[in-house]
């Protein structure tokens, strides 16, 4: 009993007289009132942050509840057809600035929810959230941009991470997210950009490209890229050079790029010098190339430029 020292506010009960006995720290029941104040108190902190958060959440909602008080029913239905015209008509009047302003947004905070469901489960899988001081830390999920056929997330990593991590498992990561392919591109110092392929756009056969109305030499389109968005080319201030094997399509490119210039080779602005030694590859736009430029069958007769 010598080495016992403390005060005498909860001891357990042992039958065993010669035993030491054994402190515990005081239990306190705390009233049911405070429990019920601490709750309610929470639940403000947590909605009042959830009003600060979504602004356009909170005035969808506050329409809603207006139209009902106002006029029931009737009133909710006519709130819902005018927000219905209300993004009809942007979207037939002026499609770029509707995808730009509202649909782009929506998609890309619905899928950064898809991701922020399945992200815990698939880092914690895959082997990249490691423990530190027996704690999981998770690689933060950024902004999420959806394409056509892509999804691009930024990913700041975790201190003594590298984009090679992630790099190494690309494969899982592509499956955990049910994509195609997953690419790793390092953003900046701290970061990667994760780019996830969802649909194949190059499975299918593109009809030829619209001709743009004025042609501009910096950004000839010819198709399209992987991930759907429009694939350009630049002439203006540089040299190309095309190769690749037979049936490859270099002459894709070449007659792209042709049916780019077209309305600036009619204005005059454009000369084609078109070399064909082979007899075949330009040999079906040799009226084009004579009336805006020059056609040459030999290497002897062909301009140099």
């Amino acid at each position: 009993m010598r080495n016992v020292t403390g005060e005498q506010l909860a001891q357990v009960d042992n039958p065993d007289p010669f035993a030491s006995p054994v402190w515990r720290s005081p239990v306190y029941r705390t009233p049911e009132p405070v429990i019920w104040l601490v709750q309610l108190v929470r639940l403000a902190v947590r909605v009042a942050w959830f009003v600060v958060r979504h602004p356009i959440t909170d005035a969808a909602a506050g329409l809603v509840a207006l139209a009902w008080l106002r006029g029931g029913w009737p009133g909710v239905v006519v709130l819902a057809a005018v927000v219905t015209v209300g993004l009809v008509a942007p979207r037939l009047a002026r499609p770029g600035w509707f995808a730009r302003l509202v649909s782009g947004p929506a998609r890309n905070r619905w899928r950064w929810w898809f991701y922020r469901r399945r992200w815990h489960a698939m880092l914690t899988i895959a082997g990249l959230a490691p423990k530190y001081r027996g704690q999981v830390v998770f690689p933060l999920l950024g902004k999420v941009q959806v394409t056509g056929c892509t999804d691009r997330i930024s990913v700041r990593l975790v201190s003594g991470q590298s984009p090679a991590d992630f790099a190494d498992r690309t494969e899982s990561i592509a499956h955990g997210f049910r994509a195609y392919l997953c690419r790793v591109r390092s953003a900046r110092p701290g970061a990667v950009l994760l780019e996830l392929v969802r649909r194949d756009a190059l499975a299918d056969l593109m009809a030829a490209l619209p001709i743009p109305d004025i042609p501009d030499l910096r950004a000839l389109p010819v198709g399209r890229c992987e991930d759907g968005s429009l694939f350009t080319i630049r002439l203006q201030g540089t040299h190309l050079l095309i190769a690749g094997a037979t049936g490859a399509g270099k002459g894709s490119y070449v007659w792209g790029l042709v049916r780019a210039m077209l309305p600036a080779m009619a204005a005059g602005l454009v000369r084609v010098w078109a070399c064909d030694p082979k007899l075949m590859e330009l040999a079906f736009g040799r009226a084009l190339f004579d009336r805006y430029g020059r056609y040459a069958l030999t290497p002897p007769l062909s301009p140099i430029c």
